[in-house]
């Protein structure tokens, strides 16, 4: 079911299917955005799109991208019901992207957003540290009656640990290098302060 809203001026806002915030006013999900969804996009003022199907993108879909200045994320995930499908290296690369707050607002999508979007959703969880339930509570909510074993199961799998890694490392080169930057900004200023007794 798609909600419609209008804003003043009379433009149309139409999500794409199974349009949701993630996270609210930075991570967005949705189903394949089609043409008349742009406007809709337009007011979130995304920077990026994660986009998790094999296919090239279309390009009145690229042309829109250009337009408004969106980074495209590929991550080519195979849509198939097989159990190897799912791909975990693919699936990391996505969280380090989503993680990356420069890359926020984004919207992740696969084509119905259900499967790969909602698996990617459901690690990000477990990255968030929700427990299992509720990671499989919302991605059934969003696959419906189409909610898959397979997914389920990678879900379980999928380790966090290296992603955490990852991003701790990060953290620690930022502040870490910024920390010893101040501290000897501090010192050189503390010398400089310093008058010579006579």
């Amino acid at each position: 079911m798609c909600q419609i809203l209008e804003r003043e001026g009379g433009d149309l806002l139409v999500p794409p299917t199974n349009f949701s915030a993630v996270e609210d006013n930075c991570i967005y999900r949705s189903g394949f955005p089609q043409s008349s969804n742009f406007t809709f996009l337009r007011s979130l003022n995304l920077r990026s799109i994660i986009y998790l199907c094999p296919e090239p993108y279309p390009e009145e879909n690229l042309e829109f991208l250009r337009i408004n200045n969106i980074k495209l994320f590929q991550f080519g995930i195979d849509g198939t019901k097989e159990p190897s499908a799912m791909s975990s290296s693919a699936i990391t690369e996505a969280l380090k992207v989503i993680t990356d707050v420069r890359n926020h607002p984004v919207l992740i999508h696969c084509k119905r957003g259900k499967h790969r979007t909602g698996c990617l959703v459901g690690c990000l969880r477990k990255l968030q540290n929700w427990c299992m339930s509720a990671v499989v509570e919302e991605y059934k909510h969003f696959a419906g009656t189409k909610w898959r074993e397979t997914d389920l199961k990678f879900l379980e799998s999928y380790d966090v640990s290296c992603i955490r890694h990852c991003l701790e490392s990060i953290i620690y080169r930022y502040y870490g290098a910024k920390k010893r930057r101040l501290l000897y900004s501090e010192e050189s200023l503390q010398k400089s302060q310093m008058t010579p007794v006579l």
